[in-house]
């Protein structure tokens, strides 16, 4: 079964950087797009950036230019890197990947959440 783990969530003052971490693991699959998510207190949650396999990234207009999606597809890992951050930018992050999982009695897609990382940015 794919299992999502992130890392490098924390508390940071307006205008610093963090960089989140996700690493996918279990079973025989191939990634095809991953991406960070995050919801705030009281708010749904939106989509922040992600990443295709062949490298095409998409981000939301309110962190362009801040934020940036990378990924090491040989690991099977993705990146956030945040920089310039707000308060705004406070919330709980999670990761989130599609895969193609390989069986034995076929092939399947599927879809798969991090058990998010919590970002606090202080003004």
């Amino acid at each position: 079964q794919v299992q999502l783990v992130e890392s490098g969530g924390g508390l940071m003052q307006a205008g610093g950087s963090l960089r989140l971490s996700c690493a996918a693991s279990g079973g025989f699959f191939s990634i095809t797009v991953m991406g960070w998510y995050r919801q705030a207190p009281g708010k749904q949650r939106e989509s922040v950036a992600n990443i295709t396999v062949s490298g095409t990234t998409t981000y939301a207009d309110s962190v362009k230019g801040r934020f940036t999606i990378s990924s090491d597809n040989a690991k099977n890992t993705v990146y956030l890197q945040m920089n310039s951050l707000k308060p705004e930018d406070t919330a709980v992050y999670y990761c989130h990947a599609d895969f193609l999982l390989f069986g034995s009695l076929g092939n399947k897609y599927g879809e798969v959440w991090g058990q998010g990382t919590l970002v606090t940015v202080s003004s």
